[in-house]
C-alpha cells in the first residue's frame, strides 16, 4: 500500500460535469462518512460541475450488489465504492475483503465502467482514522483522483465519455 497520495489531476474542460456514483457502506459510519466527505470535496475541487449521487449499502459485503444495480441502471462515468472492514481475530474480514474486491472487478469488467475500489481492510481503528479521516493517507482523496484519472482513460476510447 502506498504511503503517498497521487497528485491532484488538472481540471477537466468538458462541457457538462462528469457523473459519479458513490456506493458506500452504512457500517462503521464515522469512518465511511469521512471517506464520503473527502471524496466529494476532492471531486468538486477537481471539477466544480461534477455530479455526485450517493447510494447506500448495509455493509461492505453488499457494496458490489449495489454497484451492479447502479452500473446496470444509472448514467454515470465512474462508480466509487467506499467502505471499511476492521480485521478481527478470525479470517472473516479477509474473506469479505477478497469477495468484495473480486465482485467489484467483475462489475467493472462486465460494464466496461471504472469502479474505484476503496473498501478498506484495516487492522485497527488507528489505521481507519488515518486512512478515512486524516489528510496524509486519505483514501477518499485517492478515490476521487483515481476517478478522474480513469475519466481521462475513458476519453481516449470515447471522446464524449464525460457526457455518458
Amino acid at each position: 500500500m502506498s504511503n503517498k497520495l497521487p497528485t491532484r489531476p488538472p481540471k477537466l474542460h468538458a462541457g457538462s460535469g462528469p457523473r459519479f456514483a458513490i456506493v458506500a457502506s452504512e457500517y462503521n459510519p464515522e469512518f465511511v462518512q469521512g471517506l464520503i466527505n473527502n471524496t466529494c470535496k476532492e471531486l468538486y475541487k477537481i471539477n466544480p460541475s461534477s455530479v455526485v449521487e450517493l447510494f447506500s449499502s448495509p455493509g461492505s459485503f453488499e457494496i458490489p450488489v449495489v454497484a451492479e444495480m447502479v452500473a446496470a441502471k444509472q448514467k454515470c462515468n465512474v462508480i466509487i465504492a467506499l467502505g471499511l472492514v476492521l480485521q478481527g481475530q478470525t479470517k472473516h474480514a479477509e474473506f469479505i475483503a477478497l469477495s468484495v474486491s473480486h465482485a467489484l472487478q467483475q462489475v467493472a469488467l462486465k460494464h466496461a465502467l471504472p469502479v474505484i475500489h476503496e473498501v478498506l481492510l484495516v487492522s485497527n481503528e488507528e489505521e481507519a482514522r488515518e486512512r478515512c479521516l486524516g489528510q496524509e493517507l486519505n483514501r477518499g482523496l485517492e478515490a476521487a483522483r483515481a476517478a478522474f484519472a480513469m475519466l481521462r482513460v475513458q476519453e481516449k476510447f470515447e471522446p464524449r465519455a464525460s457526457l455518458r
